[in-house]
């Protein structure tokens, strides 16, 4: 994955951008947040933003300060590793666009008989492609969509509020404020 490391690299100062970093950072503490409620065998998700992140799963608010305070103490001894989450979105994305690419050029320019004689090897690549996509993707976090580097950021608030779902589900929802 040097390829991405070294892309990363060249696009340090759109990385290091006050927006963009803020949400790299609030990305990093919501996986970090999420990996500390997954060692208690609790199910979350999450969506970051710069000015904090949501935590979708129903625990209690007590046990989201105490992860978020871990996250950030692991941090800030080193430990970036915590920033990168097999269960990313950008894994899922990575996914997609991968196979959707190589899906997409074995079909182009064939006619419908044409394409179903490709149809096999389409679908080996498309396998092929998944199971790189996983690595591509932790790389892509690492180096790009996440950051373990939390600067000055401080957490300012955690709120607990329920929300209803379509089809009347209620779900518990925390939002963690930050700010640099």
């Amino acid at each position: 994955m040097a390829l991405i490391e070294q892309f990363a690299k060249f696009i340090k100062p759109i990385l290091e951008n006050g927006t963009i970093l803020s949400v790299r950072r609030n990305h990093g503490l919501e996986h970090a947040t999420i990996h500390m409620l997954n060692r208690q065998n609790l199910t979350l998700s999450g969506r970051s933003s710069a000015g904090g992140f949501v935590l979708y799963g129903d625990v209690s608010t007590e046990k989201v300060e105490r992860a978020v305070q871990d996250a950030l103490t692991r941090f800030r001894r080193g430990e970036a590793q915590w920033a990168v989450h097999p269960n990313c979105g950008t894994n899922l994305v990575t996914t997609g666009v991968l196979t959707t690419s190589i899906a997409a050029l074995g079909f182009t320019g064939t006619s419908r008989k044409r394409a179903w004689d490709r149809f096999p090897v389409v679908m080996v690549f498309m396998m092929i492609a998944s199971l790189y996509s996983l690595p591509i993707g932790m790389s892509l976090q690492k180096y790009i969509t996440t950051t373990g580097q939390m600067g000055d950021l401080d957490v300012v608030s955690i709120k607990r509020r329920e929300v209803t779902l379509p089809f009347g589900k209620k779900s518990v929802v925390h939002q963690v404020k930050t700010q640099s």
